[in-house]
């Protein structure tokens, strides 16, 4: 059966600060190696007030730190804004203190502003080098190699699983060309999302790390007791993504009863779209909406952003994403019995 995993921006909510984020961070996947769930990964973003998560390598550290059991990675490292060498170190000491636990996702995307990615040290004028730093970084993670004059240590010759991450067909193409794990961010940008798993699939070819395809999609999971209490969550998310449409970079915000009250219809329709891969809703509603994600992507896993202002609500939205995988999973069992 397909497995559910998390992904986490560490959300910094109106009032609070990132000291809280991070402790409910570590909570949440506390919560989640208990409940099951396969990995929990932590996004690097950078110059946003609403994000804790920045230096993403020392929050997955804090992470795997105060948990046994649970894959703990990057969804993902903005591969431009680095050197592969030092990702290769950082990673290959995570994985050197929590042996088996450590994933490496890595995108094309800056995660960032100009001023910020120049803040970044990034020369925005140099061409596009993201598939040659995915080899370089490959290549650190390669057992001792006498021919080569830079190694990573630590780093050389450890198993950390790289995944590609795209929100288009380039992401793509290039797993399949690498022969690597390939997740789409269909939690923020489903347009492309069945064209570019159709791409990576029928274009793969397989790699030491990988023999056969492996497609993790990203969706959205508001889950909680009642249809409308999911739906007033769920408004949080809906205006961090209004306030990002208009410029306005700003805490994660309590939700509402009435969004519509707030912002102008065409407004919402735009942000409908950008949050099409939602499952919002009673656990009935949750389980209908995975099931018909699952069974229209075919995807390997699910991995959930669950972005909601109360961190107890939050909690309990991924405990009912867990028993809504349980009850798919006797469900596949009672349908393969008949």
């Amino acid at each position: 059966m397909i497995s559910f995993s998390i992904l986490d921006l560490s959300p910094i909510v109106a009032g609070n600060t990132p000291a809280q984020a991070l402790r409910n961070s570590l909570d949440l996947a506390q919560h989640a190696e208990q409940w099951g769930y396969n990995r929990y990964w932590l996004a690097e973003h950078h110059n946003m007030p609403g994000i804790a998560s920045a230096a993403t390598s020392v929050v997955i550290g804090h992470v795997a730190g105060g948990t046994r059991t649970i894959r703990v990675g990057s969804g993902g490292i903005m591969l431009p804004n680095h050197s592969p060498l030092v990702i290769a170190e950082q990673f290959g000491t995570l994985e050197s203190l929590y042996p088996g636990r450590i994933d490496l996702g890595v995108g094309r995307a800056p995660g960032s502003d100009q001023a910020t990615s120049r803040a970044l040290r990034r020369d925005g004028n140099v061409h596009d080098t993201f598939p040659h730093d995915v080899v370089e970084l490959q290549r650190y993670f390669q057992p001792d190699d006498t021919n080569q004059f830079v190694h990573a240590i630590p780093g050389e010759g450890l198993n950390v699983p790289i995944w590609i991450l795209g929100s288009s067909l380039y992401g793509a193409q290039l797993a399949a060309m690498l022969g690597l794990p390939y997740a789409f961010a269909s939690h923020f940008a489903p347009a492309e999302l069945m064209r570019a798993l159709h791409v990576y699939r029928t274009h793969f070819k397989p790699s030491a790390q990988l023999a056969a395809p492996y497609a993790m999609v990203a969706v959205n999971v508001v889950a909680a007791d009642t249809d409308q209490e999911a739906e007033r969550l769920f408004t949080s998310v809906q205006q961090q993504f209004l306030n990002i449409r208009r410029g306005r970079s700003v805490q994660m915000q309590p939700p509402v009863d009435d969004l519509a009250a707030l912002w102008p219809d065409y407004e919402l329709a735009g942000i409908e779209q950008v949050l099409g891969c939602s499952a919002v809703g009673s656990p009935k509603t949750v389980q209908r909406g995975l099931a018909n994600l699952i069974t229209q992507t075919q995807a390997d896993e699910l991995i959930m952003t669950a972005p909601i202002y109360d961190h107890q609500a939050r909690v309990h939205s991924i405990e009912i994403a867990a028993q809504v995988r349980a009850a798919l999973v006797e469900q596949e069992a009672v349908a393969e019995l008949h």
